[in-house]
């Protein structure tokens, strides 16, 4: 048996004229705002609250606030399990660079920040709820995300991936609604004000068989922690320049589409509990259709079942069962 799977990378622009490709995941957050009659508005608006957000938190040497602009890539993995050419769409994550239009340079940001896959769409929403259906208690099936937790790392541990990045991902998500976060004394000049939870979420179980530790922070300007997934040491592997590109990037996002949370009027506290209820939030000018986006990531997780994980079982069995972390 072939020792590893191929990945190769695809790289589009995030820009307003923005289309989704065919194969995008399209429950992905900047494919869902790339659509309708709004599509041009929605991604000049988010585009510019990025802007905004970076230059307040990169505000030295930066007096009227206009110094930097971030681009945005997305990168497209597509797995070749047989080495015959055929690919699956793996995962898309955001790659961020940084425009100084003081020096006229170009800065790599970080790889990561947004992450939408395939595998985990299924785990969530195939396995785990065929796994729990008509049982008294909610349980979490044996291996539970071992195989998509080992693609990840494979990925990141490729050729491929050296080749195109000089750095390890951060992934950036919205806290969970079901924990209490509190309030550390930690604080960094741009991550800001540490929190940590009360205990540990399905979802960091998930991204631990990733590789990836977690650390949640609320930045300067903002009113609730994020959760930051990495390797490493996330406040010393990083320039803040890096890390202020993906707080302005995600934060935009949870804003567009968790207002109750990252739009919220009020501050989180020293003892904070997110609520998707929370009627006390603004809304952004930018149309989204959340619903929408719940429903088509039970498509996409049915389409990997039919495409990836029925076909491939058994080599995708044997190769997890052989895999060196």
């Amino acid at each position: 048996m072939k020792k590893d799977f191929t990945f190769t990378i695809k790289s589009i622009r995030f820009d307003e004229n923005y289309h989704p490709s065919d194969n995008t995941r399209i429950t992905t957050n900047f494919a869902n705002l790339a659509r309708g009659s709004y599509r041009q508005a929605n991604l000049r608006n988010a585009l510019k609250m990025i802007d905004n957000s970076f230059n307040a938190l990169a505000h030295w040497d930066n007096p009227k606030g206009e110094r930097y602009s971030v681009e945005l890539d997305i990168i497209s993995v597509d797995i070749d399990i047989e080495g015959s050419g055929q690919t699956f769409p793996s995962i898309e994550i955001l790659k961020t660079n940084i425009v100084d239009h003081k020096t006229n340079q170009r800065i790599a940001g970080i790889v990561g920040n947004n992450f939408s896959s395939y595998v985990r769409d299924y785990d969530f929403s195939v396995l785990l709820q065929a796994h729990n259906k008509n049982q008294p208690k909610f349980s979490i099936p044996d291996n539970f995300g071992e195989l998509h937790g080992k693609l990840f790392q494979s990925f990141v541990n490729s050729n491929i991936y050296k080749q195109n990045f000089n750095k390890p991902p951060v992934i950036c998500l919205s806290v969970s609604d079901n924990k209490t976060y509190h309030q550390t004394e930690n604080n960094h000049p741009v991550l800001g004000v540490e929190y940590q939870p009360n205990e540990s979420s399905l979802t960091e179980q998930y991204f631990k068989k990733m590789g990836l530790q977690v650390r949640y922070f609320m930045p300067p300007n903002s009113v609730a922690p994020l959760a930051f997934y990495f390797f490493g040491d996330l406040l010393n592997d990083y320039t803040n320049l890096e890390l202020i590109s993906t707080i302005s990037t995600m934060e935009t996002f949870q804003k567009i589409y968790r207002p109750e949370i990252y739009n919220a009027n009020a501050v989180a506290g020293k003892s904070y509990q997110p609520n998707l209820q929370n009627l006390d939030h603004s809304l952004t000018q930018i149309v989204y259709d959340r619903e929408e986006r719940g429903q088509l990531a039970h498509e996409q997780a049915k389409f990997t079942e039919e495409h990836f994980i029925k076909p491939y079982q058994a080599v995708l069995e044997q190769w997890s069962a052989s895999y060196a972390q």
